[in-house]
């Protein structure tokens, strides 16, 4: 008899301990998973909202931009798409990148004066971004041509000791330009002087744009 009642409690036991274990790991799995939808649903969540709202906070500042933009910019709005370059008298044994696609835009404060920046990648092969003003005096118009000057700075080429930044890549930059315009439709050439320190020549780039 003492021996069946050890049994039975041993059996109970173990009985006790293996259900226990059971009901622990399969609720944990379960919490586990349930705990884990939630988290991934709440973040799904999360995210769209946030996609949503940094969404309207762009289209705002776009918005208000381009509200601002339309009281500086009296002169006209112009896009300019950067197609290409031509390189005089390049060192021979330097192969330059003729194909620079690239955007940029044209802010014109009045007839005389703009503001100007954008971005493409120079010849070379490194990306480039500009920014800075234009000076189309009216004494230099004709008809649909006109002669400016640009000055500001670019990134993206080796300016040596006169660079800024921590690599050198940021210079100054002055370059005459010939634009032809006609209705909303125009086209730049622009006169890029050489960079030494970086063995480029000089160069004419080539810009077509569209006015809105």
């Amino acid at each position: 008899m003492h021996l069946r009642q050890m049994s039975r409690l041993n059996s109970t036991n173990l009985g006790g301990t293996f259900s226990g274990y059971i009901r622990g790991k399969v609720g944990g799995e379960v919490s586990s998973k349930v705990s884990g939808e939630f988290s991934s649903k709440v973040s799904g969540n999360l995210r769209k909202h946030l996609a949503r709202t940094l969404f309207a906070l762009a289209a705002g500042l776009a918005g208000a931009s381009a509200a601002h933009a339309g009281t500086w910019c009296e002169g006209g709005i112009w896009v300019d798409a950067m197609l290409g370059s031509y390189h005089i008298r390049p060192d021979p044994d330097k192969h330059f990148e003729q194909f620079n696609p690239g955007l940029g835009v044209e802010c014109w404060l009045n007839n005389q004066w703009a503001l100007t920046a954008g971005g493409f990648r120079n010849s070379l092969r490194r990306p480039s971004y500009y920014g800075g003003g234009v000076w189309a005096p009216e004494f230099l118009h004709w008809g649909i041509v006109r002669i400016a000057a640009m000055g500001g700075i670019i990134s993206g080429y080796n300016y040596g000791n006169w660079g800024l930044g921590r690599d050198h890549t940021i210079g100054p930059v002055l370059a005459p330009l010939v634009m032809v315009e006609y209705k909303r439709v125009g086209a730049n050439i622009i006169v890029i002087p050489p960079i030494p320190s970086d063995d480029l020549p000089f160069t004419l780039g080539f810009q077509l744009k569209v006015k809105f």
